[in-house]
């Protein structure tokens, strides 16, 4: 049978498993390679730059209605017999670059591992309203997840679902009305950059959920989509060889439109 399927803005067609079938239907009608930017691959881990607009992998209460970064893989790797892959990491559906995959249990428990102690290196780029200050610093905050809203706030006293947010920033570009930073994550929260940053009065350009009372963009400001954030920077340790390893991921087209803007109006 063959299923439509929107990907990335896209409507393609892709042949699933004939049900009761021992013999896999020919997907050839359509290659997903060119859906997916493949940073690095081998054995153990699969490292992909995710366009924006796709979630990384199923909601929990809507598995199946959409197609995800977890599916793309799925099809890309169908002809292998160890095909499945784990997700190690996630970023927001409207964030753009870098994510890890394991694709083997063992390398996804290794992997886990390091998310959990905090060593793998997590560098994003944004862009912010106004001018932050000071210019470089740390963020520590205490964030609960809201189920119901499915939105993050700032926590308070003893609330159980308290969790630490830390990140490390730095302005590396100042505009009059704008300003790039450079934000490495400590800990991974949920929205956790979009968060903080708005928690201090500098929400992302192009973010809708998170302003905690920052007034709205102006009009007059150059347009972006969706929030201003790219993953650019990922390092961890491989869990194969035990050698440190570090990928990049360039500004997508947007974000450079955007950029290219705010430096012409200074």
């Amino acid at each position: 049978a063959r299923a439509d399927r929107v990907v990335a803005g896209q409507r393609v067609s892709v042949w699933m498993d004939r049900p009761g079938s021992s013999k896999p239907a020919d997907r050839s009608v359509f290659d997903v390679r060119h859906l997916l930017n493949v940073v690095h691959q081998d054995d153990a881990i699969v490292v992909l730059d995710k366009p924006v607009g796709l979630l990384v992998e199923p909601l929990p209460d809507r598995a199946g209605e959409e197609n995800t970064l977890l599916d793309l893989l799925a099809d890309y790797y169908h002809h292998e017999r160890r095909a499945r892959s784990y997700v190690v990491h996630r970023i927001d559906r409207d964030t753009s670059g870098l994510v890890l995959f394991a694709r083997t249990s063992l390398a996804r428990d290794a992997l886990k591992e390091q998310f959990e102690h905090r060593t793998p290196e997590r560098v994003y780029q944004a862009v912010v309203l106004g001018r932050p200050s000071p210019p470089e610093g740390i963020w520590r905050d205490t964030l609960a997840w809201d189920p119901s809203s499915l939105r993050q706030r700032q926590a308070h006293g003893r609330d159980a679902r308290g969790k630490d947010a830390e990140a490390q920033y730095r302005v590396i570009e100042q505009f009059v009305e704008a300003a790039v930073i450079e934000v490495t994550l400590v800990t991974g929260k949920r929205n956790q950059i979009r968060v903080q940053a708005a928690m201090r009065g500098h929400p992302l350009l192009g973010e809708r959920q998170y302003r905690f009372g920052a007034p709205p963009e102006a009009s007059n400001l150059p347009h972006i989509d969706r929030q201003a954030l790219h993953a650019w920077k990922l390092g961890f340790v491989h869990p194969t060889t035990g050698r440190r390893v570090s990928y990049t991921s360039p500004l997508p087209e947007d974000l450079e439109i955007l950029l290219r803007a705010l430096r012409t109006r200074g």
